[in-house]
């Protein structure tokens, strides 16, 4: 039974290496989810695999349905989550091309549908985020990270911003006061979602650029596209190294 899933992000919208064994479609009470559910293997595993923006890449940040992807996933029985995500770095330590295993998130996005917990309840629901990620899974993708010689940082606050444009030197100046590290545009509601479902959830974020006014003259596309292509790669043997010690 495949009980883990790994939800692909800018840069994967495909698994290289992973043996396809079929496709599911999942209807859910929150409408359509970002695509098929493709089930295979990697790392001699089973794993379940989504990516988060549309097979061909067409969802922007702001449109996902964050519902219908926990709940698909939740509905074929998966327990766990790796949600892989292209982040910008703010701290000197987040260079491009560097994968992070954040440990805390602070979300600054609105209008997303963002909780299970809305209508027709019986009472109201609160879910206990003090420590947004799973420790356990965030453990395991730290190791095989070392195991597969993949250069991580096993720290950092992640700042969700609405997207899909960048943020300003500005806003990233607020950021970096509010002690964020990283930041990005996918990382909620996703994370409070997994947890409202109870699955073990963590992120393996790849920096991709530094962000607004931490780098160079302006930020290309094409500079966030040159360093995924590195940083996908490692991000790919760390995955495949996690699947196989599981």
């Amino acid at each position: 039974m495949t009980d883990i899933a790994i939800i692909g992000g800018t840069g994967l919208s495909n698994l290289i290496g992973l043996t396809i064994t079929g496709r599911e479609v999942v209807r859910t009470p929150w409408g359509e989810p970002s695509g098929p559910v493709t089930h295979g293997t990697l790392g001699g595993r089973s794993v379940a695999f989504l990516p988060r923006h549309g097979t061909a890449h067409t969802i922007p940040p702001h449109k996902v349905n964050y519902r219908a992807n926990i709940w698909a996933l939740k509905e074929i029985g998966i327990r766990e989550i790796v949600a892989v995500a292209a982040v910008g770095g703010i701290h000197a330590d987040f260079t491009p091309g560097v994968i992070a295993v954040p440990d805390q998130i602070v979300d600054y996005t609105w209008s997303r549908g963002h909780t299970f917990f809305e209508d027709d309840l019986s009472h109201v629901v609160h879910v206990d985020f003090t420590e947004p990620y799973c420790p356990q899974l965030r453990a395991s993708l730290i190791a095989a990270a070392a195991e597969a010689g993949v250069e991580v940082r096993d720290w950092g606050t992640y700042a969700i911003t609405q997207g899909p444009r960048l943020e300003s030197a500005a806003e990233v100046d607020r950021l970096e006061r509010d002690g964020c590290h990283i930041v990005g545009m996918t990382g909620m509601p996703e994370a409070a979602l997994a947890r409202e479902a109870e699955l073990r959830y963590a992120h393996c974020a790849v920096v991709s650029n530094a962000a607004a006014g931490r780098g160079q003259g302006t930020i290309s596309m094409q500079d966030i596209l040159d360093n995924l292509e590195t940083g996908m790669q490692s991000a790919r043997a760390l995955l495949a190294q996690l699947l196989s010690g599981r």
